[in-house]
């Protein structure tokens, strides 16, 4: 690792590039009809973002994402009128997209250990604001692959829906209702700049 500040020609910069990548969100049910497997896996399909930093040491390293809430779309084996009315229900009950229309991550802190060329294991810490609350120290893990111009990062995080002020989803009553943790998967792509 080099010490003092990175020149500015040191710092890759990447665009991040949803079309290239899987984003996912896991719901799970609970109460009487769970063992239906009614496990909502929801696809987020339109997202922005960049990162950078400096090659082989990761400093002045930086994330941040921009997701378009309304581009989230149920998927999997769910009947077509369902995956409609839960698409709706997520949109506007759940989510509020009309008054919150981005959910967006800043990273605060980043480092990252290497693997082998080219690999890294990297922590990721940040803020999320999610329908309208910000949450803080927000924990990423990540492995990231860097060759040539283009980045892949692929990890997991979780995080419960009522520390951003959602009530964890529920009809019938209650006998189908959403646990209060999401489980986030990632797999995305990025290309470097310049």
């Amino acid at each position: 690792m080099t010490t003092g500040t990175p020149a500015k020609a040191d710092v890759v910069h990447y665009r991040l590039l949803a079309d290239q990548s899987t984003f996912t969100v896991q719901a799970f049910s609970e109460g009487l009809l769970s063992a239906f497997g009614h496990d909502p896996l929801i696809a987020i399909r339109d997202f922005t973002g960049e990162s950078q930093f400096v090659p082989g040491t990761f400093e002045a390293a930086s994330l941040k994402v921009t997701v378009n809430v309304n581009s989230l779309a149920v998927s999997g084996d769910v009947k077509e009128k369902d995956r409609l009315e839960m698409e709706r229900t997520m949109r506007e009950e759940v989510l509020e997209v009309e008054k919150y229309p981005e959910i967006v991550f800043l990273s605060t802190n980043i480092s990252a250990s290497r693997l082998a060329e080219g690999r890294y294991r990297a922590r990721i810490i940040g803020d999320l604001t999610l329908h309208g609350v910000a949450q803080k120290n927000l924990w990423i893990s990540a492995e990231t692959t860097v060759i040539g111009d283009s980045l892949r990062a692929q990890g997991e995080f979780s995080l419960k829906q009522t520390d951003f002020g959602i009530k964890p989803y529920s009809v019938a009553g209650g006998t189908i209702k959403l646990k209060n943790e999401l489980k986030f998967a990632f797999d995305i792509a990025a290309q470097g700049e310049g």
